[in-house]
């Protein structure tokens, strides 16, 4: 088993490091399938979303090639503005994957916050993970952050 490892986001936002990481981390079984609807169809959640164990299962659109990923909530520091989770169940996996471990971190930078997020992909046997064989993946995550930084530019309401 191998271990790759990709900074996937690593963007600023005009956004308060709280109201983003509520956003992305927090609310997103809420807010992704309202802003990104051609992405995410739904997202369930099983437990407490604050609880180490919870799992949130992200089904993903009509037309997607995948239907679904399940990830379970590793680590959780809401003040640090800080998440680990894993993503351990889906047909986003294929047969090349055990999981996938994302690292997020939103710190302030200037008068809004910085969002840097890590994957870390677990290879089954001796399978090779090049950014490029994930590309759809992270591309649709960056079009995610993207969408929902500009829905809380557009939503100052929203906290």
């Amino acid at each position: 088993m191998g271990v790759y490892t990709f900074t996937i986001i690593d963007e600023t936002s005009s956004a308060a490091p709280a109201r983003l990481f509520k956003a992305l981390c927090i609310d997103n079984h809420n807010l992704f399938p309202k802003v990104v609807p051609h992405i995410i169809k739904s997202i369930d959640v099983e437990g407490d979303i604050y609880a180490v164990g919870s799992i949130k299962q992200f089904n993903f659109a009509e037309g997607s090639p995948y239907k679904y990923v399940k990830g379970r909530l590793d680590m959780l520091d809401v003040d640090n503005h800080h998440v680990k989770y894993t993503n351990f169940e889906g047909d986003v996996l294929n047969n090349l994957l055990e999981c996938v471990v994302y690292e997020s971190k939103i710190e302030s930078s200037g008068s809004g916050s910085h969002y840097k997020m890590v994957g870390h992909f677990h290879t089954k046997g001796d399978a090779v993970v090049t950014e490029e064989a994930v590309k759809g993946g992270l591309l649709s995550m960056q079009m995610t952050y993207k969408a929902v930084d500009e829905y809380l530019s557009n939503n100052p309401q929203y906290a």
